[in-house]
Parts: structure tokens; C-alpha cells; sequence
């Protein structure tokens, strides 16, 4: 079951047109205008919507790490979360994705890096809407 929004406390919007990944982007407030490419492609680097959702899930863990860590009383602003992401054929026949969440964080030991990165998935809004869709790796190194 879905979980609902009690209150919206933002609203985006991007649009796409042309031919999807060869396509176009724009966001609602002019920040995202460009022309998408192909993953993989080696003519010319481009931006796909794997590499914008790597961006979008690395930085909203970044922020679940940093408010779960300061329940525990443990700084993380020196941390550095990079979200890995695949694409590929899936098994029912499509294309799917992947994440691995790599995270560093300086000065904190190993098992407590790691329940924090646990905490951090569960409070993720990134991590809520992709659970039990996709596999998502969390590693702490």
C-alpha cells in the first residue's frame, strides 16, 4: 500500500520531448535544459536519465544520511554518498534498473557506518518509492 503525503511541502515539474533518451529536457524553473543521449554512447558524452537519477538519489540520501546520523549524534558532513546506477534488459522481458549506494564517512567505524546507511534507506523518499522495485546495494566504505 502506497503511503500518502500528509502535507507538500514542494512541487517540480521537468518535461521531455522528441525521441525520449534522444530527446529533450526541461524543468519548470529553466535550472535542467538539454538534449539527452543514448547510455553508452561514445561520440559525444551526453546525459541520460540514468545519470539525473543518480544525481537525484545520491543527493536525497545525502540528506536522509545526515538526519538519521544527527539522531545518533554522529556529524556526516564530511560524507560522500555515490549512487551507482544500471540499466539493462530485466527478466520480465523490459529494461530495468539497478543502484548500489556507495557512502563514506570519515571517522565513523565500519558497523556503524553501516546501520546508519540502513537508517538512512529507511527514512530515504528515494529509497521508499524504489523498495521492492529495483535492487538497491547499500555499501560503505
Amino acid at each position: 500500500m502506497p503511503t500518502e503525503l500528509t502535507k507538500v511541502n514542494y512541487v517540480t515539474a521537468a518535461t521531455a520531448t522528441g525521441a525520449g533518451r534522444a530527446g529533450h529536457v526541461t524543468s519548470a524553473d529553466g535550472l535542467i535544459d538539454f538534449d539527452l543521449g543514448k547510455p553508452g554512447s561514445t561520440t559525444e558524452p551526453t546525459v541520460n536519465p540514468e545519470t539525473l537519477f543518480a544525481a537525484g538519489y545520491a543527493a536525497c540520501f545525502q540528506g536522509a544520511l545526515a538526519n538519521r546520523a544527527k539522531t545518533k549524534g554522529v556529524d556526516t558532513s564530511d560524507s560522500k554518498v555515490t549512487a551507482h546506477v544500471s540499466f539493462g534488459p530485466s527478466e520480465d522481458g523490459g529494461f530495468g534498473l539497478a543502484v548500489e549506494l556507495e557512502v563514506e564517512i570519515p571517522g565513523v567505524d565500519p558497523a556503524q557506518a553501516q546501520e546508519l546507511l540502513e537508517l538512512a534507506h529507511q527514512f530515504c523518499p528515494y529509497s521508499k518509492a524504489t523498495r521492492d522495485n529495483i535492487v538497491v546495494t547499500l555499501t560503505a566504505v
